[in-house]
C-alpha cells in the first residue's frame, strides 16, 4: 500500500481528496495536515511514501514545508506531490526546486490524482500539462526571467544525446510523465525512465524542471507548440 498524508488548510478539500485516495488500489490515507507546520511534524511521525501538499497554508506555506521534508536525511524515501490551484504563477519552479517530484492541479480528475500518487511513488517526476505550459511561459519566454532559473541556451552536451534519447527530451518537454514516454514510444516505463535519467546525467539537469527548460531553448520544441 501507498501511505499517503494529504494537506491542505480547506477542510472540504482535505476530506474529499482523502476520500478519493481512500477508494483508490494500493492507496492508504494514513493522515491529515492543515498547515504546513503540521505536515512536517505529521510527516516525521507518519513518515509516509507521499505528502500531497497544498502551497497556500497558515503558519507555514507548502513550498517551505516542502523544502523541510525533502532535505530531511530521516525523510528520503518521502516524495512529496503539490496539490494547488495554483498552476499559473512563480510556485511551479518554486515547489520543484524545494524538492517536489511533482504538481497536479486540484481540478485534475479522481483518477489523475490517484495516478500521480502512484507515479511520484515510483520515483517519477511529474508536471502536468498546465504546469508545464506555466513553466515555459514563465521561465522561458519572459524576457526578465531570472537567469538562476534558465540554462543558458543549448548545451554542447545536448550531442551526446542518442535519437532516442532526443525522442524522450522532447516527451519530457511536452510535460509527459514516464508512464506516458513508456506508452508513446512502445517501451516499458522502466526504459523510459532509464533514458531520462541518461539524459539528466548527460545534460547535467538537476531536475526534470530543468529538462523541460532545455527542450524549448535548444529548439527541439517551440512555446505553444511541439
Amino acid at each position: 500500500m501507498i501511505r499517503v498524508l494529504v494537506t491542505d488548510d480547506q477542510p472540504l478539500i482535505r476530506r474529499a481528496v482523502s476520500g478519493i485516495l481512500d477508494q483508490a488500489d494500493g492507496v492508504e490515507v494514513v493522515g491529515e495536515a492543515d498547515t504546513g507546520t503540521a505536515a512536517i511534524a505529521q510527516t516525521a511521525l507518519l513518515h509516509p511514501d507521499v505528502v500531497l501538499m497544498d502551497i497556500r497554508m497558515p503558519e507555514l506555506d507548502g513550498i517551505d514545508a516542502t523544502a523541510s521534508i525533502c532535505s530531511d536525511p530521516e525523510l528520503a524515501q518521502t516524495r512529496v506531490l503539490i496539490l494547488t490551484t495554483f498552476e499559473e504563477d512563480e510556485y511551479v519552479l518554486a515547489a520543484l526546486r524545494a524538492g517536489a517530484s511533482g504538481f497536479i492541479g486540484k481540478g485534475a480528475e479522481p483518477e489523475e490524482i490517484a495516478r500521480a500518487v502512484r507515479a511520484v511513488h515510483a520515483g517519477e517526476s511529474l508536471l502536468s500539462p498546465r504546469a508545464t505550459r506555466a513553466l515555459i511561459e514563465k521561465y522561458v519566454r519572459a524576457p526578465g526571467s531570472p537567469p538562476a532559473h534558465r540554462p543558458s541556451g543549448a548545451p554542447p552536451e545536448l550531442d551526446q544525446l542518442t535519437d532516442r534519447e532526443r525522442e524522450v527530451l522532447v516527451l519530457v518537454g511536452r510535460g509527459l510523465s514516464n508512464t506516458d514516454i513508456a506508452t508513446d514510444l512502445f517501451i516499458s516505463p522502466h526504459t523510459a525512465k532509464t533514458h531520462v535519467n541518461r539524459i539528466m546525467i548527460k545534460l547535467q539537469a538537476h531536475d526534470r524542471a530543468q529538462l523541460v527548460i532545455l527542450a524549448y531553448e535548444s529548439g527541439m520544441l517551440r512555446p505553444g507548440g511541439g
